[in-house]
């Protein structure tokens, strides 16, 4: 009998740690939103003094990225939690938590503008409001039970040493009737811990879960996204095409004339040969050189026209696929280049060219206007989404209103219902992200 007790007593140990873990990861989750509540205060008050006195408003792209990041954890905390990614939404303000990265200190008007009039700015500030508050409350009483617990049972042994000493419901022990009462209260205490915790925690967790995701899109809201990405795409097509022609017009048909009059320049001086009944050596020495300027014409043109269809599909990502198609990009970069491709499945072609063009833009913007000494090239695949992220360490500043190259890069991914994010601080560095639904 005996043997047999000590043979079960492994399993009622492994039994009560598995409940004992789930306890303590939700005392944990309350614990730890009650510091990040008392935070949430501090970025609530923060926010208030950025806005209320005129003066201040310049800190107030800084202080939202500071209360953002908070968001961005909490949101990361809270998924953990239900075992479930809280998504943080679409096209942030530039004080957004993709990436955790905001505006620089010196953010102008437009971006203080973003702050004020962005809805996840708002979501968030109405969020760091609950957490504050509710987020709190809760963290206390999870704190403060095993707290009171530990206390109580401290007090209820040593009341004849401590004189004068109460329960922390205030009732003086004297005697060891009311040290009694000191161990019901800290039973009390142990009740609300393992029956209020953790439905306190789930309950809190799928409030904040409801607060920190994305509202929901009306249906004329996303009505109006649709119209948008389409007029983008239209606008994006008649710019290539435009592109395209331009190409064609400028270059390739100006070569094929070439190509054409000296080919019209060699009959006649043939015909003339003839007339005049010169020799076959003579009419080869006078048409020669016409022949070869009209056979480098001709090569001329054949290379501009596969460079227009290059850029209309590059061949290389048939070949090689994207992965190897920007490697080769990285590779050619006039700045040191670093490239790395996380878990790339393929993706429609469609998607791999406009990947592919997004990289090459931002390279080539790279190197004409950032002055950086490395870039750093990143592709991944997450959440249906094809991630192009392309960064340099050079002076920054990069504004996407200005140029064709940045508002290119726009259009081409808007096509797509993806999004474009630009990070650009004065003095650097600059990271360019953009995300591509790989289902389009």
């Amino acid at each position: 009998m005996l043997g047999e007790r000590l043979g079960e007593r492994p399993e009622v140990i492994h039994l009560a740690s598995g409940q004992l873990r789930p306890r303590l990861r939700e005392l944990k989750f309350l614990a730890t939103g009650a510091a990040t509540g008392l935070l949430s205060w501090f970025a609530l008050i923060g926010l208030v003094l950025s806005v209320a006195p005129v003066v201040t408003l310049p800190l107030l792209p800084r202080t939202a990225r500071v209360a953002r990041r908070l968001v961005a954890f909490e949101r990361r905390r809270t998924g953990r939690f239900l075992g479930k990614p809280i998504d943080g939404g679409g096209k942030d303000a530039d004080t957004g938590d993709g990436g955790d990265s905001g505006q620089d200190d010196g953010a102008g008007a437009d971006d203080i503008a973003t702050v004020l009039t962005s809805p996840d700015v708002r979501r968030d500030v109405s969020w760091l409001a609950l957490q504050a508050t509710v987020g709190t409350l809760a963290g206390l009483v999870a704190v403060g039970s095993p707290a009171g617990v530990v206390q109580n049972v401290l007090i209820a042994a040593l009341w004849p040493y401590l004189p004068g000493i109460t329960t922390t419901l205030s009732a003086p022990v004297e005697s060891w009737s009311d040290a009694a009462v000191a161990l019901g209260t800290a039973a009390g205490y142990g009740v609300v811990g393992v029956l209020l915790v953790p439905l306190l925690a789930r309950w809190y967790a799928r409030i904040s879960a409801v607060r920190l995701a994305p509202r929901k899109i009306s249906l004329a809201e996303r009505l109006a996204e649709v119209t948008a990405t389409r007029a983008a795409a239209l606008e994006a097509h008649g710019t290539e095409l435009r592109r395209i022609e331009r190409n064609l017009h400028d270059g390739t048909q100006n070569r094929l004339v070439a190509v054409v009059m000296h080919l019209g320049m060699v009959e006649r001086a043939l015909r003339r040969g003839q007339d005049s009944a010169l020799p076959d050596s003579a009419l080869l020495d006078s048409a020669l050189p016409m022949i070869l300027t009209a056979q480098n014409a001709a090569t001329d043109a054949l290379s501009e026209l596969r460079e227009v269809v290059r850029s209309i599909y590059p061949p290389i990502l048939s070949d090689r696929g994207l992965p190897g198609a920007v490697a080769a990009l990285v590779s050619h970069c006039a700045i040191p280049a670093s490239y790395e491709a996380r878990d790339l499945p393929r993706a429609p072609a469609a998607v791999e060219a406009a990947a592919y063009f997004v990289v090459a833009e931002a390279l080539t913007n790279a190197v004409k206007h950032s002055g950086a000494s490395q870039i750093t090239v990143v592709l991944r695949a997450e959440d249906g989404l094809l991630t192009v992220e392309v960064t340099d360490d050079g002076h920054g500043g990069a504004d996407e209103t200005l140029g064709t190259g940045l508002i290119g890069i726009d259009r081409r991914v808007a096509a797509f219902d993806g999004t474009t994010r630009l990070h650009s601080p004065r003095g650097g560095p600059t990271v360019l992200r953009a995300a591509i639904p790989m289902g389009a």
